[in-house]
């Protein structure tokens, strides 16, 4: 059987009916996205690894927020030591996280709670010191329903993520890739991972979404197979 693909309104769609037919709470698609991604994640690090996720604004950057919280219980569970020792799992976000609202705004506000390290960058210059140099590079800056080149401190951030010698993942979508035409803007963040959620993305097709995706992962996060077949047949 061929993967499911959908675009990005098919997308919004799946989120949509999930919350209005099916009841399923938009903070727990949230909190399953950021759940399965981490666990990716978690499998193929090392616990003692500097892991930096970049964060924007929407429900992208919530992801990110639940990705820290989860991937940081996930690797201290490795520690010998008892009690488990935190693992280095930090945040720097380029929106000031009093403009977040909704789900994503719970999120930050959960991490905050559990004393996650979260770094706000006002302007470009101090991007590239408070992303410094970690191991990993989680991008969920953009999500998809982006539309055109990123601008600003989003775009300060994804070139300084480029010139890295990180592990670069990126989330649902490489932050400057269109997820409906595959087109890469400038700067595109480039991803050696991307972990999409519930089906792949349309964009991701063509040949120059190629680069910019690494390899691609798609991960469940408890839509029911009924509500996509509804959508897609």
């Amino acid at each position: 059987m061929n993967p499911l693909t959908l675009s990005v309104e098919q997308s919004r769609q799946v989120d949509a009916v999930a919350i209005r037919q099916y009841g399923i709470n938009g903070l727990v698609l949230m909190e399953n996205a950021g759940r399965e991604a981490s666990r990716w994640i978690a499998g193929r690090i090392d616990r003692a690894v500097d892991v930096c996720i970049l964060c924007g604004k929407g429900n992208n950057a919530g992801d990110g927020y639940v990705i820290a919280r989860h991937l940081q219980c996930d690797l201290a569970a490795r520690a010998d030591t008892a009690p488990p020792t935190l693992a280095n799992v930090r945040i720097v976000t380029v929106v000031d996280p009093a403009e977040l609202r909704g789900d994503a705004a719970v999120n930050q506000a959960i991490a905050r709670a559990a004393e996650i390290p979260i770094d706000v960058a006002v302007d470009a210059a101090e991007i590239a010191g408070k992303i410094g140099t970690p191991d990993v590079v989680i991008d969920c800056l953009l999500g998809t329903g982006a539309v055109g080149p990123p601008r600003g401190l989003i775009a300060t951030a994804i070139r300084v993520a480029n010139s890295l010698a990180a592990w670069r993942v990126a989330i649902d979508v490489p932050s400057g890739l269109d997820a409906d035409s595959g087109v890469s803007h400038d700067p595109t963040f480039h991803a050696a991972a991307t972990l999409t959620f519930v089906a792949l993305k349309s964009g991701f097709e063509t040949a120059t979404a190629a680069e910019a995706l690494g390899e691609v992962v798609v991960l469940p996060i408890g839509i029911p197979w009924r509500l996509l077949r509804q959508l897609v047949d």
